[in-house]
């Protein structure tokens, strides 16, 4: 099959991509509508996603504007399920799914609650079953969809304090290549990403001493951006890569180099 002319064009392809509200998600949202997919996302905060939702709508042209926010928790298996049928209801279709969300509850395995494992999974594990149960029927009957999955190097390495958040990303990974297995025969490509440290708005409250002995572990000498993840995702659901499935694309400058 002949390469489009320009593969980032996403113009008729519907994505929903979780915990869109801040950060990387939030960049994901707005790079994505800007290459004309009708975006929807999700998250937890309604003031927050319809503010995030206004000032996108705002920067694309009156044709092209139409993303939406739902506010779904990603842990609560109906309300995706809901989510994922009104969309396609709407728009005929869902193409794509990027697993974002998640959330981080840190601290030593002798001071971890119980609550703090169980949400750390429900959110960022069990979403991703959540949300990938409600789409992937119709990415079948089309033959056709994208599957990325946000893990982290964390889920590659483990982390001292973070052994929930380690456990549930190291799950993602398993959970993307599972389905990369099952439904590569239908055109559909599972991939995940595992971004390194990446400047959010929670690495820009770390101690500054933190902050410098974190980059001298990456040879890049840098922390990522946002941009750096976003342009991973746009490679991944082009055309370009439609040869790539059951993969884990490290973004973090060198940082885990085996």
């Amino acid at each position: 099959m002949m390469t489009p002319s320009n593969p980032f064009d996403f113009s008729g392809k519907v994505a929903l991509i979780t915990g869109g509200t801040r950060g990387i998600g939030k960049e994901l949202t707005s790079t994505l509508a800007q290459h004309g997919a009708r975006v929807h996302f999700c998250g937890t905060n309604r003031e927050l996603g319809e503010k995030v939702a206004d000032e996108i709508n705002q920067e694309l042209t009156p044709e092209s504007a139409g993303t939406s926010f739902f506010q779904v928790d990603v842990a609560d298996f109906t309300a995706c399920k809901e989510m994922a049928a009104e969309i396609t209801t709407e728009a005929g279709q869902i193409d794509f799914l990027i697993n974002n969300a998640g959330i981080t509850r840190d601290n030593l395995l002798l001071r971890l609650k119980e609550s703090d494992w169980d949400e750390v999974m429900a959110v960022n594990l069990k979403g991703c079953f959540n949300c990938s149960k409600a789409v992937v029927r119709g990415m079948v009957k089309k033959r056709y969809g994208r599957l990325i999955f946000l893990s982290s190097v964390i889920g590659l390495m483990g982390n001292s304090g973070q052994s929930n958040y380690a456990a549930a990303k190291a799950g993602i990974i398993g959970f993307s290549k599972s389905m990369a297995r099952e439904l590569a025969s239908r055109n559909i490509t599972s991939n995940a990403i595992a971004p390194g440290y990446i400047q959010t708005e929670m690495t820009e409250t770390m101690d500054l001493k933190a902050r410098e002995k974190i980059i001298e572990m990456i040879p890049a000498g840098r922390l990522g951006t946002v941009n750096d993840i976003s342009n991973t995702v746009l490679f991944l659901l082009s055309p370009l890569a439609d040869y790539i499935t059951g993969q884990v694309l490290q973004v973090d400058g060198g940082m885990l180099i085996a």
